[in-house]
């Protein structure tokens, strides 16, 4: 939120922030039922028969691939954001985001059109990515420029909370269809059936998305010609270091995936023959989320109040410690231990991570650059953190120690991540760069209300 936005544009941190929760739930809807799909179903119908490990590797190569488009989809959607304003990113990405997904729905598989099918999974897979480069870093944005003064961390958490609610959802539509059909229905057309809805998700997120109204901080850069004409230019000029550390700490990305997507293909896949049921292991996803929304606006106000840094760190270093202990269960047989130390890892203490880190990104970037500056950096560290399930299937195969190579990989991230963030300054107290200026040290609110009215 620029300080210096004037009376006659208002903020509405309860319609932005409903709009972020929103649109980032019927976003990631899409995208995690393309995770659990790669994960469940894709390497049996997209791949060649003959060999269980090479078709897990390629579809879970293939969720990789989304990661890869992100950043660039993060160029340009950040630049967009950042000349455009907010809200048209936020519509953009919804719209590419459904369509894409909606396709995948319809894609015969390839046992009809043989190499083509993978192929077009792939394009359409890229596209995914390419929208949802853009997403979070457009939504918190929205949310952190209407938010009141203190008030960051909690209203940017509900744009976590909307990503975790996305993922119940998608969930919740998967699990009674595995349940309820037969594996030969659920392999051949019940499956399909959450990527075609799809439609509703482009028809509610853009309603949704055209009702808010822009930021205050980019309309005030609008109305005196402050928009940079090279975001992604200056960003890298005025606030590399920080990008870095985003990139750095955006390596968390390791833990949902160690724990949603190789999690899924390592207890369930013939492969490693451990054979937990799809739908036992659709709960863990189920409840862990339902536990992370209920947790993510309290760890978002806690941020508020003691600030950004100890929880991150925290949570990091928690949450990847914990993979062993995961995996170890899984590889045992125990989907108890599974569940509760799933539901422990990543519905509870990854959340100091996941619920502070929108408000922290943004408020690392001063306004002219902050959707570039957060979606760029966020989004390179996630790409490389994209194909970690498919090297672990490929260096942790069956008959490996998987817990301590797969654990050894979460943990070591998470540990780069916690380090990055302890190198960052504190910024849960108001910042001068918010008023364009060189200091960034925080101030009281008092002060700060002094400076504000002298500019």
């Amino acid at each position: 939120m620029d300080a210096r936005e004037p009376a006659e544009f208002t903020k509405t941190p309860k319609k932005a922030a409903a709009s972020g929760w929103m649109g980032s739930a019927l976003e990631y809807y899409d995208f995690f039922i393309y995770a659990q799909a790669a994960a469940l179903v894709f390497p049996d119908i997209f791949f060649p028969e003959g060999n269980d490990q090479v078709a897990v590797i390629s579809s879970l190569a293939l969720f990789g691939v989304g990661y890869v488009a992100r950043p660039l989809g993060a160029f340009f959607l950040g630049h967009w954001g950042d000349t455009h304003g907010r809200k048209n990113v936020l519509v953009l990405c919804m719209l590419m985001m459904g369509l894409s997904t909606f396709a995948v729905g319809i894609l015969p598989d390839y046992h009809a059109i043989g190499l083509a099918a993978p192929l077009l999974l792939v394009i359409l897979r890229l596209i995914q990515g390419f929208a949802v480069g853009g997403e979070i870093s457009g939504a918190s944005a929205m949310i952190v420029e209407h938010a009141p003064f203190g008030r960051r961390g909690f209203y940017a958490s509900f744009t976590l909370q909307g990503v975790q609610a996305g993922q119940i959802l998608a969930a919740a539509v998967i699990l009674p269809l595995s349940a309820l059909l037969s594996e030969d229905a659920f392999q051949s057309w019940g499956w399909r059936i959450p990527f075609l809805l799809s439609a509703v998700v482009v028809v509610a997120g853009m309603i949704i998305r055209r009702r808010v109204d822009e930021t205050p901080a980019f309309q005030e850069e609008e109305t005196h010609g402050e928009v940079p004409k090279a975001p992604i230019v200056q960003a890298v000029r005025e606030s590399g270091s920080d990008m870095l550390r985003v990139i750095c700490m955006a390596l968390m990305n390791a833990v949902p995936l160690a724990t949603t997507v190789f999690g899924a293909s390592y207890a369930t896949s013939d492969a490693y023959g451990i054979n937990m049921s799809t739908t036992a292991y659709l709960w863990i996803s189920l409840v862990g989320n339902a536990v992370a929304v209920l947790l993510i606006p309290y760890v978002g106000n806690l941020s508020d109040r003691i600030g950004r840094r100890p929880l991150i760190i925290a949570g990091a270093l928690s949450s990847g410690a914990l993979s062993y202990v995961y995996f170890y269960f899984i590889s045992q047989g125990s989907v108890v231990g599974a569940f509760i130390t799933a539901i422990f890892m990543w519905g509870i203490v990854y959340q100091g991570y996941n619920a502070v880190f929108p408000a922290f990104y943004q408020e690392l970037f001063p306004t002219r650059t902050r959707v570039t500056g957060f979606a760029v950096s966020q989004n390179i560290g996630t790409m490389i953190t994209a194909f970690l399930p498919s090297i672990y299937a490929a260096v942790a195969p069956a008959g490996s120690n998987v817990p301590l190579i797969v654990g050894s990989f979460t943990f070591g991230c998470a540990i780069i991540a916690a380090i990055a963030c302890w190198t960052a300054r504190e910024t849960f107290r108001i910042h001068l760069n918010d008023l364009g200026t060189k200091d960034a040290q925080p101030v009281p609110a008092e002060e700060y209300e002094r400076i504000r009215a002298s500019v």
